[in-house]
């Protein structure tokens, strides 16, 4: 046409052609297209394709637009639909890119991950391929910054240390890339395992692979180098490590480190995370579900580690008491893990019959486990009736503990000046639903107090019991558990919350047995610098650390790999502050910043300098929640009393959104349901209009 080479004022043709700007990664080239409205986005690539004349497999490829942060992956829409006109500037790139993946037991690892996957898909792909199951409790971090490091070449410089510390795979080619989730042409992809009638992965004792790698990793790259690797924890070799990540952090601090979880609903492209950039995969909700070590040799190592790393950094307060059970842990479960990576190099010596095991597993399930239910428990509700010292705690009180004869029924405590008047009118009663249960335990001086916030019209009323020994304890801390959530000790749970309770008080004792005597060369072996916080190493010489550890250790010394891997995850779930999430936030009425902490069944109003909780509400008493997005503001409305609403400082919204929705979907999880992730109802809990 004669028309064909007449361009407009607008830039356009005469014959309503225009020019499509476009620049391919791969081969760093500016490409220009002449393309009319009307051709569909599958023609474009095709057209630019024939116009670079390269051959090369581009199926990974797809057009992404940069000033509108989006990708064009419907390639039946036209550009029209899309609205791209003559001033867009597109990108032709892979949508599988490197990613520098951080563990929670800190090492670091390339993957290959998909750019223009939502995040939770994304995260399902990785843990799919390091066969961790259910993936829906674990997302992508942003590593915080230090504003202190104003050098950014310095922080990549000690990542590096970190990387070549101990990678977990070392990336010398392409073909030792892992590739995380189906790629077009490609053999890497991994099946996971997700079936409820799988046998038996992992030995129980020592989490070593009971089948050949290849039946468990698929045709992932890991099955070519050491599978085990990822179910193995590496002690930690140098304290000079422990030093440089440690930093003492304040509730503020632990808030803002808090900002930087991934929007779930979005792509990583989107959210403006680029090739090779460093992200921390962490355990996002502390919601386990189903933990079994017949298939979660990696999951349970993972989360061993995760802990690990927080109690020694001090993400999360213990007792100097606990500190010492928990190294004492460590030093047994490092003792083991070098035991079994020596003794399990040869998996071919190791022969199961998987019949046999699927068969003893399947006989275990039928049977429910062990139980100790009598019919007794079935007909009526178990009840406590003690001898208690109660203590209300007042602004400029002198008063101690009052004893009282109390008794537990149902949710209820009933407080009695004594045993005679338990028929008459109680001096103080307290219904324990929606109430906060804190520990306050010193085993060495016999102190076993039982913290309560129970709430009440304009706030929360604390009161303090406290038991004469372990076991009065054990029994009045798991009936106030399982009260708080609105059940009674006729719940099938309560028991095991006793023993759980016992064997925490127990592992904590320090009775050293007088026939022990620590040799030099086995005090030397514990490197104690390494198995607790610095803030010990300050307190304590090195040797007085090692004999308490050595002490504490007799507690554990019994137990296989995979029990203490398990003990120390249970220990970790006791303490006080697990799994409280923590953001800034201004209430509504209030007039200074607060925190807002959020667990897996409640929100917390919680002041910002002492942590203490202010008021508690349960998502069991939820009717709904809404987000204005404009002015940050997150409403919740509750069945029996006002609704809640603040405002999200310094953080968007989004991300505190998406933990109250995240941990309503982790509740509707059963053990008896298809293993698939229904995503869709995820995304409708948790991302929300933007």
């Amino acid at each position: 046409m004669a028309l064909d080479g007449i361009r407009m004022p607008d830039g356009c043709y005469a014959d309503g052609t225009w020019e499509l700007k476009m620049h391919v990664t791969d081969l760093h080239r500016d490409v220009s297209l002449r393309v009319t409205g009307e051709i569909h986005i599958g023609g474009v690539m095709l057209k630019l394709v024939e116009k670079l004349d390269v051959k090369k497999d581009w199926s990974d490829h797809a057009l992404w637009w940069e000033k509108k942060k989006m990708w064009l992956l419907k390639t039946h829409w036209t550009l029209d639909k899309y609205g791209i006109q003559a001033d867009a500037r597109l990108l032709f790139t892979p949508q599988h890119k490197l990613l520098r993946l951080q563990l929670p037991n800190m090492k670091h690892m390339k993957v290959k991950v998909n750019f223009s996957d939502r995040v939770f898909k994304a995260v399902s792909d990785i843990c799919k391929t390091f066969n961790i199951r259910h993936p829906e409790e674990a997302s992508l971090l942003r590593k915080p910054r230090d504003p202190k490091k104003k050098k950014k070449k310095l922080e990549e410089a000690e990542e590096a240390a970190l990387e070549l510390e101990g990678p977990l795979l070392t990336p010398g080619s392409a073909s030792e890339i892992i590739y995380i989730g189906p790629v077009k042409g490609s053999i890497y992809s991994s099946p996971g395992l997700y079936s409820k009638t799988m046998t038996p992965t992992y030995d129980s004792r020592d989490g070593s692979p009971l089948s050949p790698t290849t039946a468990w990793f698929g045709d992932s790259p890991l099955s070519e180098g050491n599978p085990s690797i990822l179910a193995v924890s590496q002690p930690i070799s140098s304290p000079d490590i422990l030093a440089k990540l440690y930093k003492s952090q304040s509730l503020l601090d632990k808030a803002k480190i808090n900002q930087g979880w991934l929007d779930s609903s979005r792509s990583l492209m989107e959210q403006d995370v680029k090739e090779n950039e460093v992200l921390l995969l962490r355990f996002k909700y502390h919601s386990f579900f189903d933990l079994n070590p017949k298939y979660d040799a990696i999951r349970v190592n993972q989360l061993y580690e995760q802990a690990k790393w927080a109690i020694l950094l001090e993400e999360i307060e213990c007792t100097e008491e606990e500190m010492m059970m928990f190294a004492a842990l460590q030093y047994h479960i490092n003792k083991l893990s070098i035991m079994s990576s020596g003794n399990h190099m040869n998996n071919s010596e190791k022969e199961v019959d998987e019949v046999d095991a699927a068969l003893s597993d399947l006989e275990i399930t039928l049977e429910g486990g062990k139980t100790s239910n009598t019919l007794g428990d079935i007909t009526s509700i178990p009840e406590l009736a003690d001898y208690v010292k109660v203590f209300k705690p007042k602004k400029l009180t002198l008063k101690g503990y009052k004893q009282y004869w109390c008794t537990f029924k149902d949710i209820t405590i009933s407080c009695y000046k004594s045993k005679e008047e338990a028929h008459g009118t109680p001096s103080l009663q307290m219904n324990l639903r929606g109430c906060e249960v804190t520990p306050d335990v010193n085993i060495s001086s016999q102190k076993f107090n039982i913290k309560l916030l129970i709430p009440v019209a304009d706030g929360m009323n604390e009161i303090w019991l406290r038991c004469d020994a372990e076991k009065p304890y054990a029994h009045w801390m798991a009936a106030c558990r399982l009260a708080s959530k609105g059940k009674t000790m006729a719940d099938s749970s309560y028991n095991l919350e006793v023993q759980n309770i016992l064997s925490f008080l127990k592992m904590q004792h320090m009775n050293p047995d007088p026939q022990f005597i620590a040799e030099p060369a086995v005090t030397n072996d514990i490197n104690s610098e390494c198995l607790v916080s610095p803030r010990y190493l300050k307190k304590y010489k090195n040797k007085q650390i090692s004999a308490r550890i050595l002490e504490a250790h007799q507690n554990v010394a019994q137990m296989s790999l995979i029990e203490a891997k398990m003990r120390f995850i249970q220990a970790w779930q006791s303490l006080p502050e697990f799994g409280i999430t923590h953001f800034l936030a201004k209430f509504q009425g209030g007039k200074r910043d607060e925190l807002i902490g959020i667990t897996y069944n409640r929100l917390i109003r919680m002041d910002a300098s002492t942590g203490d909780a202010i008021k508690t509400w349960r998502f069991a008493n939820m009717k709904q929640w809404n987000v204005n997005w404009e002015i940050k503001m997150v409403t919740v409305e509750f069945a029996d009393e006002p609704s809640l609403a603040f405002i999200c400082a310094e953080v968007d919204c989004k991300v505190v959104h998406e933990f109250i929705g995240g941990y309503i979907f982790l509740s509707t999880r059963a053990k008896d349901q298809n293993e698939s992730l229904d995503e869709e109802m995820f995304y409708k809990l948790t991302s929300g209009w933007v």
